[in-house]
């Protein structure tokens, strides 16, 4: 269509790039650059507005992107002729498909970096089985409701194309999408989620290569043409396995986790990608196939893949992939279906894709013996499209095998489908907790010979040296055995290399690594840690990971410790050490997953506040020497800390200083730091009883009582003994007056506020202890 400043019937005036501003009388609209930012902010706004929005829904961002792109389209705000003419004007869409694809092409990339073939080739019989009946069936019903298409609002398609294209689209299976909505239902650790996820990662491969058949099928040349098509994309991918691989591997094993990633690696291996790209169009294919096997063939073991990974996410997927589902849009107008027999079409379609892959699937697991309920929930979840939805059906429209009507359809039975997968799963699955009753829920009890079970959490490998020292503290040495879980907390964010934590998790036989596979994905720091200090001690420490939104990771906590049976939980801090010696906070959320944990816990729970406990590094049994003193001032929180504290003592290179506070409101009760104290005769009472128990049982344990009647006593006491190595202390002592003056670390007590407050400058590395009490459990 031709602009006012051109004659009618010729082209329109290219698009310059950019403007000389519009002070010189310059429309930045005109001018690509400038309309190109506009998009890319405006789509950003809209489609993470809506993805807030829909959040509490729990639905994937790719529903918020989908309808984000419609919306800026045709069918709502692009009625408006002004809005479209100004904001997306036709001849700016070449610029808008070209950013689109780019940011595309490298998120496929990145979808074949996640793809470990490896993975898919251990896939069992049982996944196998349903993901070959959730693709046949769905196909085989795509293809009879492509003759019911092709008699109404898709005349004249051609019908090779056509039905290739309508049987890809409804048998593709979602795999990042379905990978994100397992984790949000906290399912991907069941027996449900694996089978879930090995299905559609086989399901992914297949709608890959039947999409290459359809598009070498959409062709506009002769059926010879889309033989040589196909057999040269067969010769490409066999090239790349050739000739490529060995390349990658070469670049993989020489960047080692202990250097950096050479940036020529990282520079190589993306320009490969868009060559890969070239080549692919040129075949006749798609720009996109040859990046997605690049990225399939990738070595995924060491730091190599998680470093592209890390440098192309946040760029593609946060600013140049929604231009695609926008670019999309643009292509879709829900006012082409109009009447009777397009809706009727619609209902069909969407009936056809729910049966298909719901039937199909649903069967197949009955026949497996799989459990009726977790049938059909499996044939929802495996109902999930996303953006190879999308991708299928913008290459057909593009290669003109899909018209505007057939292609709004399936756009809106992809939305539908997807929409409905999480509040359906929510509805009719609700996985029992598998829990046992178990009485050793608390480190203090009278049968001091069962086994002790601790659920150790951390964020990040800085942890791991003093959850190791701390563990090597705990084991005694006349006791059962002592089995730590040691749980890695990971944020699950909207960022794709979120689902290559996921596969990372899963590969390693959730929710534990798997210590008898020998891969290098075992030879990350974590695992190795733990093995190597296993081996040398008769601690059992078992890695598992949590991979979950921080707003609900608590409940990953707080179910984990109770189907291991624990008797504690060991927390990390949310402030973390600073070369000064100062605390910097990683933020509220994670001061509020301890908080939430303190309400919820089966069993008594420990906050670690992490000051460099044994040292930078792993300290060996013969090599411990610690000083460890208990501060115990009365109470059933201090009386936990006092049995962690004897139990630690029990370690011949460790010594013990219990220090006993007789506190109460002297002749200076009249002064303002004068202390408010309540104590029950009872409490007292079990004090002196659990002081002497500790004693008789070890009499290396060194014993101090100190009166105090003032805060400032009880201050100068702590500072004489702030050389320890590690402090145990209560979490809600009889202590009224420092609650009052701090309350920026609740989850501490009124002495572990104190101890992590600016005042307290010592190295020390502390431990809140909270014993379990059944009856103010909320959760």
């Amino acid at each position: 269509m031709a602009s006012n400043s051109t004659s009618a019937g010729s082209c329109p005036e290219a698009m310059k790039a950019t403007s000389n501003g519009s002070w010189q009388g310059d429309n930045p609209l005109d001018f690509a650059l400038p309309l190109a930012i506009l998009q890319i902010c405006l789509v950003v706004i809209v489609t993470r507005s809506l993805a807030f929005f829909l959040r509490p829904l729990r639905q994937p961002r790719v529903i918020a992107e989908i309808i984000g792109g419609i919306l800026l389209g045709p069918s709502a705000l692009g009625r408006s002729k002004t809005f479209l003419d100004n904001v997306f004007p036709k001849r700016s869409l070449t610029v808008l498909d070209t950013l689109a694809n780019l940011g595309l092409l490298f998120f496929l990339f990145l979808v074949g970096l996640e793809l470990d073939l490896r993975a898919i080739r251990r896939t069992g019989k049982r996944a196998l089985a349903i993901a070959l009946a959730g693709i046949s069936l769905p196909f085989a019903l795509g293809v009879g409701t492509s003759v019911v298409l092709r008699s109404t609002v898709a005349k004249g398609a051609r019908q090779a194309p056509f039905v290739v294209f309508m049987g890809v689209a409804m048998s593709i299976t979602a795999f990042p999408v379905l990978a994100r909505i397992l984790a949000e239902l906290k399912l991907l650790t069941t027996d449900l989620g694996r089978i879930a996820m090995s299905a559609a990662a086989v399901n992914d491969v297949a709608a890959w290569i039947l999409l290459a058949l359809a598009i070498a099928l959409s062709g506009s040349g002769s059926p010879l043409v889309s033989l040589w098509v196909l057999l040269t994309g067969i010769a490409f991918v066999g090239g790349v396995a050739i000739f490529l691989r060995p390349i990658l591997d070469w670049m993989a094993r020489h960047s080692s986790q202990s250097e950096s990633v050479k940036e020529m690696y990282i520079c190589a291996t993306l320009t490969t990608v868009l060559a890969a790209g070239f080549v692919t169009d040129t075949i006749g294919i798609h720009a996109l196939f040859g990046a997605f096997v690049v990225g399939i063939f990738v070595p995924k073991d060491g730091p190599f893949a998680g470093v592209l990974i890390e440098k192309t996410e946040d760029l593609i997927v946060g600013l140049f992939l929604p231009l695609y589902f926008v670019s999309s849009g643009l292509k879709t107008n829900v006012a082409t279906i109009n009447g009777g027999q397009s809706w009727g079409l619609l209902v069909l379609v969407i009936t056809t894709a729910c049966l298909g892959k719901i039937a199909g699937t649903t069967i197949v697991s009955l026949a497996l013996k799989v459990p009726p309920r977790e049938a059909v929930t499996l044939g929802f979840l495996m109902n999930t499209k996303g953006l190879v939805e999308l991708i299928v059906l913008n290459i057909g429209k593009d290669r003109k095998v899909l018209n505007d009507e057939t292609f709004a359809i399936l756009v809106l039975m992809a939305l539908f489908t997807t929409f409905i997968t999480t509040p359906i799963v929510m509805a009719i699955y609700k996985p029992a907790r598998r829990t046992t009753p178990y009485k050793h829920r608390t480190i203090e009890r009278g049968d001091t010979e069962s086994e002790l079970r601790v659920l150790a959490c951390f964020n990040s490998s800085r942890n791991i040296p003093t959850l190791i020292n701390m563990v090597e503290s705990s084991r005694g040495t006349r006791r059962g055995v002592v089995t730590v879980y040691a749980m890695h907390l990971m944020e699950l964010s909207e960022r794709s290399s979120a689902i290559s934590i996921v596969n990372k998790a899963r590969r390693n036989g959730l929710p534990f690594w798997n210590r008898t596979a020998r891969s290098a994905d075992n030879g990350d720091q974590v695992v190795v840690a733990f093995e190597a200090y296993q081996q040398l001690s008769s601690v059992s420490i078992r890695p598992m990971t949590a991979i979950s939104d921080l707003q609900t990771i608590h409940k990953d906590i707080v179910e984990s410790a109770e189907q291991k049976r624990a008797a504690l939980i060991i927390l990390p801090f949310h402030k973390i050490l600073n070369v000064d010696g100062s605390l910097d906070s990683l933020g509220h959320i994670h001061q509020h997953i301890n908080q939430r944990v303190l309400d919820h816990a089966p069993c008594s729970v420990g906050i670690l506040v992490d000051r460099g406990f044994g040292g930078p590094a792993q300290v060996w049994a013969s090599s411990v020497s610690y000083t460890i003193t208990v501060l115990f001032f009365g109470g059933t929180d201090d009386r936990e800390a006092l049995a962690y504290g004897a139990r630690m003592a029990e370690h011949p290179g460790i010594a013990l200083l219990l220090l006993r506070f007789l506190t109460w409101p002297g002749k200076s009760s009249q002064c303002t730091d004068s202390l408010s104290i309540t104590i029950d005769k009872e409490e007292r009472s079990a004090d002196d009883a659990a002081i002497s128990k500790v004693r008789e049982s070890n009499k290396t344990i060194q014993f101090q009582e100190r009166e105090t009647e003032t805060l400032a006593e009880i201050i100068s006491a702590i500072e004489e003994v702030s050389k320890s190595n590690l402090l145990l202390v209560g979490r809600s002592p009889p202590l009224m007056p420092l609650i009052e003056k701090r309350r920026d670390c609740s989850e501490l007590g009124p002495i572990g506020c104190y101890l992590v407050s600016s005042h307290f400058t010592y190295p020390t590395s502390i431990v809140v202890i909270q014993q379990y009490d059944p009856k103010s459990r909320s959760y």
